[in-house]
């Protein structure tokens, strides 16, 4: 125990005996005594205790620090041991989970209910030199960040940013207004008064369930080994990625969907450009200068732009009297070029062919896109549909949602042909 614990303690105790001594009407020599020792002894014990705060500050401060970052660590370390081999042998055969992977699904447990054997989403990323970013600080709570889950998937290339939703819901406050600067008028004139401070809230909900179904047979359950934990995971991983990517995009926002940027552009407030000409440089740096206007962007570099391989097809030839071509220019001078089949529609029409493309920028660290996850990947256990063959049909279930915070980071191109 801290010295300062224990003097404060002692001190609590003194002040204990003083005030059973002080109700006393008649107090003998004796008591009087004890009450003069006592108050000698507290004030001893007071000056103590401000002496041994001081000298456990740097202490405190020290432990302080490492308990900041202690969790985070530790948690990062147990997903790197998390062993997705172990679920599927547990629903199967009812195998005891063990070490680390016993550890965070037991974790997982007291955080929300699963009906299944909760998997943590960072089980389920490439393990190859990623690291788990740190906790970001949001408007309205601090939560830590899963960006690197799927490191490739178009989203996150375009500046989405993924959050590991606990439980509740989760509302972004953008501002829409406040203070205004203005001149005095005159020496004695004043200067304009106080604006509103006005918000919006942007709120991610846990109504949209994304379900992947995979079978595991007997023989691979006793054949396969460690090497079922790799399948599985690829397996997981390709399917969540895939389909996020899409809902995040294309998600039609009924029929268990979350909206995505294309189909809710007006309910986000993003602007729609017909440029019904063909793909170029010249057409994609005018909407990048729109952004610049808007005070959503300070540069071209800072601009992120998603296109189909189709556009990149057309535009990836060379300019006539010139050595170069329309996409030599545009991802020379763009911030980041991203092809995409899965967050844009096929073209379509014609002739000419017309496809559509999405600019988005981060504007003072808010991205323009959130993707919320809740909770761990719960995994369902049903040894019943495939009894027959001896097969084992899993079900992996996620609760997301997708928002836009501020539409004038975002803009949608159509009519690109």
């Amino acid at each position: 125990m801290l010295t300062s614990k224990k003097l404060e303690l002692r001190r609590s105790e003194i002040r204990q005996s003083l005030a059973q001594l002080a109700n006393i009407e008649n107090p003998s020599e004796d008591e009087v005594r004890k009450m003069g020792d006592l108050d000698t002894e507290y004030r001893a014990k007071e000056t103590q205790y401000r002496a041994a705060l001081v000298s456990e500050d740097d202490e405190r401060r020290e432990a302080g620090a490492e308990l900041e970052t202690r969790s985070d660590k530790e948690w990062a370390e147990m997903a790197g041991r998390f062993e997705v081999r172990q679920v599927a042998l547990a629903l199967d055969e009812g195998r005891k989970l063990d070490g680390a992977t016993a550890e965070m699904v037991e974790e997982l447990r007291n955080v929300g209910g699963f009906q299944g054997i909760p998997v943590p989403l960072e089980a389920l990323e490439t393990r190859t030199g990623e690291t788990l970013a740190g906790g970001v600080p949001d408007p309205v709570r601090t939560m830590p960040t899963i960006d690197r889950i799927f490191a490739n998937s178009s989203a996150t290339q375009m500046g989405c940013r993924m959050i590991n939703v606990g439980v509740g819901e989760v509302e972004y406050p953008v501002a829409t207004g406040g203070a205004q600067p203005g001149w005095a008028g005159s020496e004695t004139g004043d200067v304009p008064g106080p604006q509103a401070y006005t918000t919006v809230d942007r709120p991610m909900k846990p109504d949209q369930t994304l379900g992947v179904q995979m079978k595991i047979t007997r023989k691979a359950l006793k054949q396969a080994g460690a090497g079922l934990e790799q399948a599985v995971r690829r397996d997981m991983s390709a399917a969540i990625q895939q389909e996020t990517d899409r809902a995040i995009f294309l998600g039609s926002g009924s029929s268990g969907e979350p909206l995505g940027i294309f189909p809710g552009a007006s309910a986000y407030g993003i602007t729609e450009t017909a440029i019904d000409a063909a793909a170029s440089y010249a057409a994609f740096r005018a909407a990048a200068v729109r952004f610049m206007t808007a005070n959503a962007a300070n540069s071209l570099g800072a601009v992120n732009l998603l296109l189909r391989p189709e556009v990149f097809d057309g535009m990836d030839e060379l300019i006539s009297g010139l050595a170069i071509s329309e996409w030599d220019r545009l991802v020379a001078k763009m911030g980041k070029v991203v092809l995409t089949t899965n967050g844009i529609t096929a073209p379509a029409g014609g002739p000419p062919v017309e496809s559509k493309s999405l600019l988005t920028t981060t504007t003072n660290g808010v991205a323009p896109v959130f993707c919320g996850m809740w909770g761990a990947v719960d995994v369902i256990r049903d040894p019943y549909s495939d009894a027959k063959s001896g097969q084992l049909r899993l079900t992996a279930l996620t609760t997301m949602d997708v928002t836009v915070a501020r539409g004038v980071q975002l803009e949608i191109l159509t009519g690109v042909q």
